[in-house]
Parts: structure tokens; sequence; C-alpha cells
């Protein structure tokens, strides 16, 4: 019994499984402070102006693929810095995508908030308003909106941000019906506590882990809608330079020049990604259901 005592606590293994989320986890954490970080100091690490031009060394290949060392990514179609047009074209994206998701969220959560905890009437005409533009693709939805008010960066976030609120109003009134009929929530309503004091002190704590994964997974589907929009010439309007815009750039150069739109496209694949895991090692961490 004394050496049973004194023997040294068994030291409980990880899961593989858990190894592989973390890793996951840290793979998108770098990614997603890389992204950030290239969004914030991305002018001042350009080696060139984005917008500078020199036509004598258009569409020089990367150095690893035999270019010169002055431009590590290649040159465009009128000799301009790729790596320095897609430093500086990171902050763009990334402020409408996350503006868009801020003003998106705000709206769908206050939304569905009300709609969840009042029920009635005012749930019914909500949800209904929903189905209806769910019945839209969100991108179809965005150029038709585009079209009329034209592209410019404010008709570009209010675009997609009426193409997103639905998504957080949904899923937020689904928590709140949810969180109704829990006891708390009962003990909360018997002790004499108001509406406000319920939402502000019970029901918003509870939905918050919730809202920032879906913030996070929707920053994703927003960065890419406003490069597909850029791509079609509704998005960010030129000389901006954009992910999306330099993708478009490339299109009628990747038999002769494909590095014009890969390399763009790369930085886009890998800030999306990022993203994602980061997204999905919220999610797992913040649920409860998926830490057993």
């Amino acid at each position: 019994m004394a050496e049973a005592a004194l023997a040294p606590p068994r030291v409980a293994r990880v899961p593989r499984a858990r190894i592989k989320l973390d890793w996951g986890g840290a793979l998108g954490l770098v990614l997603t402070a890389a992204v950030v970080l290239v969004a914030l100091f991305g002018p001042r690490l350009a080696p060139h102006g984005p917008l500078e031009q020199t036509l004598e060394a258009r569409l020089r290949p990367p150095a690893f693929a035999g270019g010169a060392r002055a431009h590590w990514l290649g040159t465009d179609n009128l000799g301009r810095d790729i790596l320095s047009r897609i430093l500086v074209g990171a902050r763009p994206s990334l402020l409408v995508g996350l503006s868009a998701i801020l003003l998106a969220g705000a709206f769908g959560i206050a939304v569905g908030l009300v709609s969840g905890y009042y029920r009635g009437t005012l749930d019914k005409v909500v949800m209904r308003v929903a189905d209806v533009q769910l019945a839209f693709p969100a991108i179809l939805l965005a150029l038709a909106i585009l079209a009329v008010a034209g592209p410019s960066n404010l008709n570009l976030v209010v675009v997609l941000a009426l193409s997103w609120w639905v998504v957080f109003a949904r899923i937020t009134r689904g928590e709140v019906l949810a969180l109704r009929e829990r006891e708390f929530i009962g003990a909360a309503v018997a002790l004499g506590a108001g509406d406000r004091h319920i939402v502000a002190r019970h029901v918003l704590p509870n939905i918050a882990g919730t809202m920032l994964v879906l913030a996070s997974v929707s920053l994703t589907r927003a960065i890419l809608a406003e490069a597909a929009l850029s791509f079609l010439g509704m998005g960010i309007q030129p000389p901006t330079p954009t992910w999306g815009g330099m993708i478009s750039d490339g299109r009628a150069y990747l038999a002769v020049a494909w590095w014009v739109s890969t390399m763009p496209g790369l930085a886009l694949t890998l800030g999306v990604i990022g993203f994602n895991l980061l997204g999905d090692y919220l999610r797992d961490r913040i649920d409860p259901r998926l830490r057993s």
C-alpha cells in the first residue's frame, strides 16, 4: 500500500485525434496571423510600389523560375512587381471582408435575438424574409445590387453584409429558442429579472462562442466573395490592387506567364485555409460536445 501511495501519478495519454486538431489549430493561427500582419504592414514591406510600371520588365518570371531577384514573384503585363501587389492587396481584401462580417453579425444577431426571444408574429415575418433571401444565391444577389448601385468599397461592404446577415439571424434564433427552455432562464424570470437583464447576462454570454466561430467561418466566405466580385470587375476598382483583381488580370497570360494569376491565387488560398482551420479549432474548443 505504501509503495502504491508513493508511486507517481499516471499521466493521461492525449488521443491522436486531439493532437491532429491542435496541429491544425496551430497552422490556422500561423496562417491567419501572417495574413493579418501582411494586411497591417504590407505597404511597408513591399519592395516596389504596387502601381510602379516598368514595361521593359513586363512578364518577367519569378526568381525561383529563372527570373531576376529584383522581382521575387515576377512581374505582370505592365511590369508591376507581383510580390508588392500581393502584400498591398491583402489590406483591402481583408478590410472589406471583416467590415462586412462585423456589420452582418451585428444586424443578424440583433434580429435573431429579438425574433427568438419574443417569437410570435415578428418571428414569423423575419423567418419568411430570411427564407426568401436564402432562395437567391448570394453572389447573384450581390452582382444584381452592385450593377444597380455601382461598384465601390462602401457598396461592396453593404452588399456582402446583406448577403450574410441571414445566417447570423437564423443561427442566433435557434440558439435563443433552445436557451429559453433552460432552467436558469426560467429561474431568472421567476426571480423577476427583466428581458434586458436576461438577454445581456444569460443569453448573449451563452451564444458568444457560437457567434465567434460563425464569424471566423463567414469571414473566409466574405473574402472569397470579394475576390470573386473583384475578379468579375464589380468589386474594389483599379488602381487599388486586390487578390481577385490580380487573378483576373492574369487570365489572358496563363499560357505564357502562369505566375501572374497563380501567385495571388496561392495567397488567397493560404489565407482562406488559415481562417478555416482557425474556425474549426475554435469550434472544437468551444463546443463541449466535441471535447470528449
